[in-house]
């Protein structure tokens, strides 16, 4: 489900930044600023929503696994790719949905984390998220720019 998800959001990236595409092409909305920065921000919200929704779906599964049968503590996702020595000593894990992130603790109180993709993804996501909040703002601000304009022209 959480491939599915994240699959939606990736093609509705794409149609969002066909959208983008087709405002080079003749035949444009007029304003085509406005419309640009639109869908701009449309197409960086569902890549921030795909993004996002494919690192919640991972740390769900890790979550998941944690408790789940035989050989399930401590969480498979803290014990499987590591080595001894990184494992050595495991107690528990934490985590968390926003920043993305499943971290495994060792009884001393140091920790590591058990994927190194929550990094970029959480990044990512931020910033994608960040750059379809600009781009909105942006459009708002281009309509509200062209609407001064037509007041002040007689």
């Amino acid at each position: 489900m959480g491939f599915g998800v994240s699959t939606a959001c990736a093609v509705g990236a794409l149609v969002a930044g066909a959208g983008v595409v087709a405002m080079a092409l003749p035949g444009r909305p007029e304003p085509w600023p406005a419309h640009l920065l639109r869908r701009a921000a449309a197409t960086a919200a569902w890549a921030a929503a795909a993004v996002y929704s494919l690192g919640l779906f991972t740390v769900l599964m890790s979550e998941q696994a944690f408790g789940d049968g035989a050989d399930s503590i401590p969480a498979p996702a803290c014990r499987d790719g590591f080595d001894e020595a990184t494992r050595d000593g495991l107690s528990h894990h934490r985590s968390s949905y926003l920043p993305l992130r499943f971290d495994c603790v060792r009884h001393d109180g140091s920790v590591y984390s058990s994927d190194a993709s929550y990094g970029w993804m959480n990044g990512a996501s931020a910033s994608l998220a960040l750059s379809a909040a600009l781009f909105a703002i942006g459009a708002g601000y281009a309509t509200e720019l062209r609407a001064r304009k037509a007041a002040v022209t007689p």
